[in-house]
This record gives C-alpha cells, structure tokens and sequence, in this order.
C-alpha cells in the first residue's frame, strides 16, 4: 500500500523545551493521528478491511462449529485480533519506511526532541486507532451477527490485557520488521505477506484445530495465534476451551507467549532501528 500524504513535520524544537516529556507525547500522538486519519488509504484499509472480511464470510459460512457456536461468532474474535495487528504491526512496517526514505526520521534525529517522543507518538496512535477500530468491529459485529459481549467483568478483563499484550507486541515487532524495507516501496511487500501468512495460519479465517498440525506449531511461534486464542476465552462460551490444541484457553501461557513477544520486540527494535536509509549512511 503507498499514499502521498505528506508526513507530519517534527515537533518544532522550540516547544520541545517549553513542553513538558508528557506534554510533548501528547503532542506528537495528535500529529500521529492527524496524519493517519489524512490517508484515505490507511484509514480504509486499516478500518475497513476488518469489516468487509466480516461481512464477506458471514455470508459465505453458516452453520456451527461445536458446542452451538457459530462460525461467524469464531471468525469475529479472530478478525479483532487481526485488526489490532494491522493497526500496530502492519501500520508501523509500512508507513516507517515512508517516513525514512523521505527523510523524516532523519530531521527528528536532528531536534533537540528527545528520541523516545516520537516512539511514544507512534504508541498514542496505534492504541487510540485501535480503540476505534475495535470498537466500530464489535458495534458490527453486534447489530449485523449477533456477537455475545463479554457478560462479566473477568472477561472484559481479560479482554483488556490479552488486547494490551497483544497490541504491544505487535507495535514493537512493526517497528523492528520496518528496518528491513530498503525504500518506501518496498515497506508493503515486505510486511503484508507476513500478516496474510499469519492470519491464515492463526485461526483467523478457518477453525485453528482444522489446520494441518505442522501449521498450528509454526503459528503457535507467533503472536497473532495467542492474540486470537485469548480472545475466544473472551467471546466464546468456556466449555469450548476443550476444543483448543491444549484442551482449554490456556490464558496463563498466552500471557507468558505474548509478554514475551514484547521483549523480543523490544530487543529487535533496539538492535535494528535505523533513523536513516542505508544509502544516507
């Protein structure tokens, strides 16, 4: 995916110093959301795609799946998954190539802005996008097919850090995946292949138990697989845990798995961050 939106200009060094560091992350999470929501683009492919795959397969597939549960109940929490990714992890591997090759992140390294600001910026605006996003999927997925909230607060709960965990995972690994486009262009071929891989091997568009065996190992090395598994505790019924490759929801190891994502992500985004293209040096 490519767009011609201009990038928003760096936080200007002058309220950098006038600015208190929460403040200044305020400030640059606004121009973050400002220039996502000024991509049509992003704006329909990150908000939209969600939806139409939703709508695209409830009416393809009807019928139960176990324990009376509908298929469309079980590719909706598999779908909500699949948009906090696109939102943090395909976002961020797509636009900061963008932002590289034009030069942008090489003007920040050169303000007096403290480096971390504009990390922070990034997070505001995935998690704020993210909201939204899963927000307007459960607003649909409840008025067109009849998605069951969550009834207890442990659920919402649950619902709340497997959503969290997941989220920055997904943002870390984004940031670190972005180091591997060589130019602007380059930044979509690189990351969409492996969300669409993900996603298919996940249990986001067919049952994960249905999936050949050597798949599901390889998806369980990933994030996304976890994401979705711990959001089916959430939306479907408990007794359908059994049916899970580990004979329940596993929550405890799908907290272990995704927190220690973030500390792979972290690693690699510390490690292979580049401000500049290689050919700027």
């Amino acid at each position: 995916m490519t767009t011609t939106t201009k990038p928003a200009a760096p936080v200007a060094a002058a309220p950098a110093r006038r600015l208190g560091a929460g403040a200044l992350a305020l400030r640059q999470g606004r121009l973050e959301i400002t220039q996502f929501l000024r991509s049509r683009e992003s704006v329909v492919f990150t908000m939209g795609f969600p939806i139409i795959m939703i709508v695209i397969f409830a009416s393809i597939f009807h019928g139960t799946i176990g324990n009376g549960v509908k298929f469309t109940q079980y590719f909706i929490t598999g779908m909500i998954a699949t948009g906090l990714m696109t939102v943090s992890f395909q976002n961020l591997g797509i636009w900061i190539p963008i932002e590289r090759d034009r030069g942008v992140l090489k003007r920040y390294r050169g303000t007096p802005m403290p480096k971390w600001v504009w990390f922070a910026g990034k997070v505001i605006m995935v998690v704020a996008i993210g909201i939204a996003e899963t927000a307007l999927l459960l607003v649909v997925a409840v008025l067109l097919f009849d998605l069951k909230l969550p009834d207890t607060m442990a659920k919402w709960l649950t619902f709340g850090w497997v959503a969290a965990l997941g989220v920055t995972a997904c943002t870390l690994c984004g940031i670190a995946i972005s180091s591997l486009a060589r130019t602007a262009r380059s930044g979509s071929a690189v990351v969409t292949p492996v969300a669409l891989v993900l996603q298919f091997i996940s249990g986001v568009f067919f049952v994960f138990t249905s999936l050949p065996s050597w798949m599901q190992q390889v998806a369980a090395l990933f994030p996304l697989k976890w994401m979705c598994q711990g959001l089916r505790s959430v939306f479907l019924p408990e007794s359908f845990g059994a049916q899970e490759p580990g004979g329940s929801f596993e929550l405890g190891r799908v907290a272990l798995v995704l927190a220690a994502w973030c500390v792979v992500g972290l690693v690699l985004c510390l490690t292979t961050f580049r401000w500049t293209t290689k050919r700027d040096g």
